[in-house]
C-alpha cells in the first residue's frame, strides 16, 4: 500500500507518496488549489496503479461543522 500525505493550506498544499517503511516515492511538491493542479494530482495517484491511502493534514478550522 501506498501512502499520499497532504499538508493543506489556505492556498496551496504540500503533496507527496511513500511506501511501507518510510520510502519515498514521490518527492513532497507543492500545488496551487487550481482545477489544473488538482486534476494533475490526482493523474498522479491514477499512475501510482497500487492500493492508495491518502493522509490529510490540515491546520486551522477545517475540522469544525459550519
Amino acid at each position: 500500500m501506498l501512502s499520499i500525505g497532504i499538508d493543506v493550506s489556505k492556498e496551496k498544499s504540500t503533496v507527496c507518496a511513500m511506501r511501507p517503511l518510510g520510502e519515498i516515492l514521490v518527492m513532497p511538491f507543492e500545488i496551487s488549489h487550481t482545477d489544473s493542479d488538482l486534476s494533475e494530482v490526482v493523474r498522479m495517484i491514477t499512475r501510482l496503479d497500487s492500493d492508495v491511502k491518502i493522509v490529510i493534514e490540515a491546520t486551522g478550522i477545517y475540522h469544525l461543522h459550519h
